[in-house]
């Protein structure tokens, strides 16, 4: 595939908006929408889909045919490299954090169907992911690649996650607020740059910790060269931590569901919905608030999850 059919492939793609209706938010005077980016790409879907974009275009303006790229065994990333390069033409390389457990797990087992080369290397290792000399190494091992970072988030994931913003102005849908599960802080990075200083941000942190607020201000530093105070990272709805849940969380993705038929996951946006529901809830938003939900995919992780614990989550 040449640069301008890679341009087009990826330019041509929108996700709808869906608004969400129930008696709750009516009687909280709550308008609630969700920006559909699960529904971008079959396997290649929500922010991985937009974070890709731009990196995958500078890899075929510098001529780089090998992609390479780092995640752990469930990683909604390494599954999306995965896919990209199987449909875009780039041979893959993902180099998988932990030793390697067979039978592979339905991640790892569809990045491998899609063609990626798997490497399995120690939690020491790993660490080491972003210094110069193991790249170094992992060139003189693999040869010349296009390095994606884990997560999958730099400068040019930003600026494909802003475009999000102009999407939703297209639709002429004004909204209070706009909700982003975060991870690197990559995509929430974007969002805030789109709307350059309007409405408000909330990103609902899946990890342990407020490091992801320095890690922001340090994106938006670097890449846009701005600083914005209309945004901030919540850390409450992390369950315990990175991919820890509790039945409580279940019970909601479920019901959720249920109410609305769009799936979410127990990783990132399903944790997200919990806290947006639960701030509605403590009526932590002004009556007559709208607030702009982005659905940041990663929904093969249910079948990993499902995998692992038991058919728990819907489908």
């Amino acid at each position: 595939m040449n640069i301008g059919d890679l341009t087009y492939a990826f330019s041509s793609q929108k996700s709808p908006i869906q608004k969400i209706t129930s008696n709750f938010l009516t009687q909280k005077e709550i308008q609630l929408f969700i920006k559909r980016d699960d529904l971008i790409h079959a396997e290649i879907s929500g922010n991985k889909w937009r974070k890709l974009k731009y990196n995958l275009i500078e890899a075929k303006k510098t001529n780089q045919s090998t992609l390479l790229t780092f995640g752990g065994a469930f990683s909604n990333h390494i599954s999306a490299v995965a896919a990209a390069g199987a449909e875009f033409g780039f041979r893959t390389i993902g180099i998988i954090r932990g030793e390697q457990v067979l039978p592979l797990n339905p991640t790892l087992s569809f990045a491998k169907k899609c063609g990626m080369d798997l490497h399995f290397i120690n939690r020491t290792l790993y660490r080491n992911k972003n210094k110069p000399d193991y790249q170094n190494r992992l060139k003189n091992q693999f040869g010349d690649f296009f390095l994606l970072p884990e997560g999958g988030t730099n400068c040019l994931a930003l600026e494909g996650c802003s475009e999000i913003i102009q999407e939703v102005k297209n639709k002429h849908i004004d909204t209070d607020y706009y909700c982003v599960s975060c991870g690197t802080g990559g995509t929430i990075s974007g969002i805030i740059s789109g709307l350059n200083g309007e409405k408000k941000v909330l990103g609902f942190s899946a990890l342990k910790g407020d490091f992801l607020t320095t890690e922001v201000f340090k994106l938006l530093n670097e890449c846009v060269g701005k600083e914005f105070s209309n945004w901030e990272i919540l850390t409450e709805y992390h369950f315990g931590g990175y991919a820890k849940w509790t039945p409580e969380l279940i019970n909601f993705i479920n019901q959720l569901y249920e109410e609305t038929t769009i799936p979410f996951d127990p990783i990132y946006t399903g944790k997200m919905l919990f806290g947006i529901y639960d701030l509605i809830r403590k009526d932590f938003f002004e009556k007559g608030s709208s607030l702009m939900v982005i659905h940041t995919g990663g929904l093969q992780g249910i079948q990993g999850f499902n995998n692992r614990f038991g058919n728990l989550i819907k489908t």
